[in-house]
């Protein structure tokens, strides 16, 4: 099996644990976010007018294989870097926990 840029053996994948990892991506709060807005929009026309502020994101789910903690969150950091969020103007954060099998 190859992971990332090396291969894995079969030795390797009975210490892999399987992760849970949550992603988090939204705007930077200087970038303007009319989805937001037509969310507060739409619950102020629904009498919800105590909401003063709406921010719009994605929410990802991810399942992976790793060691450690450690090696899983330099994967998703990079995954979040070259895909997963647009770092110009999104931000990120995740958590990550163990699968109990």
């Amino acid at each position: 099996m190859i992971e990332g840029n090396r291969i894995v053996t079969a030795t390797d994948a009975k210490t892999q644990q399987t992760w849970l990892v949550e992603v988090f991506v939204s705007l930077k709060p200087a970038v303007n976010d009319p989805q937001g807005l037509a969310i507060r929009d739409g619950l102020h026309m629904l009498g919800y007018d105590e909401v003063e502020d709406v921010r719009a994101g994605k929410y990802m789910q991810l399942h992976l294989t790793g060691a450690d903690q450690s090696a899983v969150e330099a994967r998703v950091t990079e995954m979040c870097e070259q895909l997963l969020a647009n770092t110009v103007i999104e931000s990120y954060r995740f958590d990550v926990r163990p699968v109990s099998e």
